[in-house]
């Protein structure tokens, strides 16, 4: 046996000490493999103790034998020989393991990441805490290669791209070795930070994810773990979560489907409620359902860490869903969960189905709503006019997504509340509401118009009063309505094009507002420096992800606001967990937004 200083300090089975073997943890899945012949025919784990004694006795037995029969120099040539064996045998030998779960994948003597077996994984207490994907080492390799060789490439997120995902590595290297370090760094440099560990560098990190993937944090809950969720649950090892941040991985901010690697939003939400909201970090959980993907990339993608098929759709999803809320509040029944990036269809359905039951809401419909409300009250504000004008504004929105369709309710039912809270004032806030898609404006003349945009079709017979018709594109309803606030929402970068902005200078407002909320950066419809180069110093700008003042010179400066969720949720789920609140209401969310 090797010298003790020259020996690993981990727990290996001894070979000539079997009687210790009781002592070990017998649910490994690594097997107690014996030296001597009697040890090798026995299946490992099922002797008991008096197994032990006899395996002892036979090979006591062996060695008196060859003692007897060999002669001395031949006995030593066989030692050395059995010397050399053992000690070259010594790197394969079977290790037992005192670790589970998290503890093993923060280990570097024993993490293996994600190419733990499926069987390893259920033995280790590992399931759910990787993605679900399997993968042989050479493909960790190749992996680790191609992410150290995304670094020459050029950017794609603007020109800061590569620059940015270094810092988003570094911060993220500190945040494995050091949570406590590496949060008292983003509480201290939050205005610095807040962009890498969230939008718009998180869109790029999605993006990469299965190459950045390092060390796993969060949870994974896929197709394949239907009926084990409820045990899957207890691999986590806090006994109390406070915040869930989940997604599907459907519609990770304005990049689409990006399936299993949208965990990185979830996990960048929650940087913020810890560094904004100051929740304990080690009363947060990142989640990711993963049900599939639609993206044909990732599907032919050797090195995608997900399930590999298209996404679940109907009822087999919603039991999905289903069964992960079951479990998550089984276990934390005073947690609050926060959806985030779900696709418009499951979006609002699935706050439908929880929202009364769960303390749950979703981010995309209630949170974007929200803050865009408060960005809407501050524009009235902006242009000098009394609170009360807010329901006279004119707004023109980009977009019939779930965040369009939400910030349009939510801004309605604002306007009505102003108004006396009847049916004639919500008709009335209706009719503030031009809504444009990929498809033109939206009328009542549309054919399978969504359900949840049905509501602020515009009629008939205001449609004749305007000039305009069904399909009317955005530079025509710009031009005739003249409003007061553009808003998108559609994750088209540029959408709003010169024309636009050209045809906004016509507002009725002297003062018209500019909210390019989509993100990432190269997702905003309009730029700062568009907006002030065309209308000029008196726009009111806001975007979803951060962009610099812009010098309009004479010393003049055009603010650049940004319109971001983040203002608003760390906040919510705050005030949730601190007030004991059993659902988040509306009243809540209108509340927060006023302030």
């Amino acid at each position: 046996r090797p010298p003790a200083s020259s020996r690993p300090n981990r727990r290996i089975v001894p070979t000539h000490r079997t009687s210790h073997r009781k002592s070990y943890d017998y649910a490994s899945p690594f097997p107690l493999v014996g030296r001597n012949q009697h040890q090798l025919q026995r299946p490992p784990l099922a002797a008991g103790p008096a197994g032990t004694r006899a395996g002892m006795a036979n090979a006591s037995s062996i060695s008196r034998s060859l003692r007897r029969s060999l002669a001395p120099d031949a006995l030593h040539r066989l030692l050395l020989q059995r010397s050399r064996a053992f000690v070259t045998a010594e790197c394969h030998r079977p290790v037992v393991l005192h670790k589970r779960g998290p503890d093993i994948l923060h280990d570097p003597w024993f993490n293996r990441g994600t190419a733990f077996s499926m069987t390893e994984r259920d033995r280790l207490g590992l399931r759910g805490l990787l993605p679900p994907s399997v993968v042989s080492s050479q493909q960790q390799i190749d992996r680790f290669m191609g992410d150290l060789k995304r670094l020459e490439q050029n950017a794609r997120d603007g020109p800061s791209d590569t620059y940015q995902l270094a810092k988003w590595r570094i911060l993220n290297r500190l945040h494995d070795r050091n949570e406590t370090m590496y949060y008292k760094v983003l509480i201290d440099n939050i205005e610095e930070y807040a962009p890498i560990v969230y939008t718009p560098t998180v869109g790029a990190v999605c993006q990469n994810y299965s190459g950045l993937f390092r060390r796993p944090r969060g949870m994974y809950f896929s197709a394949e773990d239907r009926g084990e969720m409820m045990s899957m649950v207890y691999n986590w090892p806090a006994d109390q979560v406070d915040m869930i941040v989940v997604t599907d991985g459907s519609r990770i901010l304005g990049l689409g489907d990006l399936g299993v690697q949208g965990i990185g939003i979830a996990i960048g939400k929650l940087d913020l409620y810890v560094a904004a909201a100051g929740i304990n970090p080690q009363r947060v959980l990142p989640v990711m359902i993963d049900v599939g993907t639609n993206n044909e990339k990732l599907l032919k993608d050797p090195l995608y860490l997900g399930l590999q098929e298209h996404r679940l759709e109907g009822e087999e999803y919603v039991e999905i869903i289903d069964e992960f809320m079951e479990a998550v509040f089984s276990r934390w029944p005073n947690v609050i969960v926060q959806f985030e990036d779900f696709q418009s269809k499951w979006a609002f359905r699935l706050l439908q189905r929880y929202r009364k039951t769960y303390r749950m809401f979703n981010d995309d419909v209630q949170g974007t709503a929200g803050v865009a409300i408060a960005g809407l009250l501050g524009a009235v504000r902006a242009q000098g006019r009394p609170m009360i004008d807010f329901p006279k504004q004119k707004i023109v929105v980009a977009g019939a997504g779930s965040a369009g369709i939400g910030v349009v309710n939510a801004a309605s039912r604002t306007m009505a509340r102003m108004l006396g809270n009847n049916e004639v004032a919500f008709e009335s806030a209706r009719s503030q509401f031009w809504i444009v898609d990929a498809h033109g404006l939206i009328t009542e003349e549309r054919v399978d118009i969504d359900p949840d945009a049905r509501p602020f079709a515009r009629r008939k017979s205001e449609l004749t009063h305007q000039g305009l018709n069904e399909g009317a594109s955005l530079i025509e309803v710009v031009k005739k309505v003249k409003p007061d606030v553009i808003l998108g929402l559609s994750a088209v970068g540029g959408l709003f094009s010169k024309e636009v902005l050209e045809a906004l200078k016509d507002s009725s407002s002297s003062r018209p507002a500019i909210f390019a909320m989509s993100n990432p950066t190269k997702n905003a419809e309009c730029t700062p420096e568009e907006a002030f180069s065309i209308i000029g110093e008196k726009v009111v700008f806001s975007s979803g992800s951060p962009f610099d003042d812009v010098d309009l010179g004479d010393g003049k400066i055009g603010h650049s606001n940004q319109g971001n969720n983040m203002y608003l949720f760390p906040g919510i789920g705050l005030g949730t967990l601190l007030s004991g609140a059993r659902i988040v209401s509306d009243g809540m969310l209108q509340a927060a937004a006023e302030r």
